[in-house]
């Protein structure tokens, strides 16, 4: 069945006059707020292929210059409307005063250039580190001015949400993060999958120590999240439309099984596919 979501989520279809469906609307999530995802943002899962994202903070801020050279602007989280119903303020602020170590952290992935990786914040002693699936360190000087950026604009947010930022004044335009050395991808495609994974399974003391749950993977079993998490998205019970998203799946024939549901990373239960 998760194969057959995935293929049902993922293929473009090409009708007779060679128009193809890729902005069709297969997925509205409901959470804070409505997020629609059309049939583009699922093919990015297909093999081999870099994952769909969009990040119009930075796309307006592109080599992280604080005055946007497109609205003349410093970033405001109020200029992003669309993103604020999205931005849960009673966790991030809980986050920035809590003293609980279970609580003092915030994970916030990023994406510029087709490329992803995460930012770990340590809200107490406001650090901030890297996890990048690629890079050990900064690629470039502007990377490095990205960072700063970034790290403006995640303190922005917490100020937004009610918290105490990063660092005051003119020196939250110089926060710095150091890049943890953890193993990453294999390829040059598949960093949105190692985030993912590691949005799921880092433990933020882990960290320190050095230890990951999710450090050195075979190949396949990456491969086998693209499978894993189109059918997460598309039977999840904030989708909208899950019964559709089933429905169209179990239509689908497969000829054979593909190597995908062989591997042992591939496993499901009812729990997966049943309706409300």
């Amino acid at each position: 069945m998760k194969q057959k979501c995935y293929i049902w989520g993922t293929r473009l279809k090409e009708d007779a006059d060679g128009n193809t469906d890729e902005y069709e609307e297969i997925c509205t999530l409901i959470g804070q707020g409505e997020y629609i995802l059309i049939r583009m943002h699922l093919a990015s899962l297909q093999a081999k292929s870099d994952i769909e994202s969009q990040s119009m903070a930075l796309s307006d801020h592109p080599r992280g210059e604080f005055i946007s050279p497109k609205t003349k602007k410093e970033f405001r989280v109020e200029a992003y409307p669309c993103f604020i119903p999205f931005i849960d303020r009673k966790k991030i602020k809980f986050a920035s005063i809590c003293k609980f170590s279970f609580a003092k952290f915030i994970f916030a992935p990023v994406c510029h250039s087709g490329h992803w990786w995460l930012w770990l914040i340590n809200t107490t002693k406001r650090k901030c580190q890297i996890l990048d699936p690629l890079h050990k360190k900064a690629p470039s000087d502007e990377r490095k001015d990205i960072n700063k950026f970034t790290g403006y604009v995640f303190s922005r947010l917490i100020t937004y949400a009610g918290g105490e930022p990063l660092q005051k004044g003119e020196n939250e335009k110089k926060i710095k993060a150091s890049y943890v050395k953890i193993s990453g991808q294999k390829t040059s495609y598949d960093c949105a999958i190692y985030v993912m994974k590691w949005l799921e399974l880092i433990e933020p003391e882990n960290i320190k120590k050095g230890k990951y749950e999710w450090d050195n993977r075979p190949q396949e079993e990456v491969d086998h999240y693209r499978v894993e998490y189109a059918s997460r998205i598309l039977f999840s019970e904030m989708n909208k439309q899950r019964d559709r998203a089933i429905r169209e799946s179990s239509a689908i024939r497969l000829s054979k099984p593909s190597s995908v549901l062989l591997s042992p990373f591939c496993q499901i239960n009812s729990a997966d596919i049943e309706t409300g």
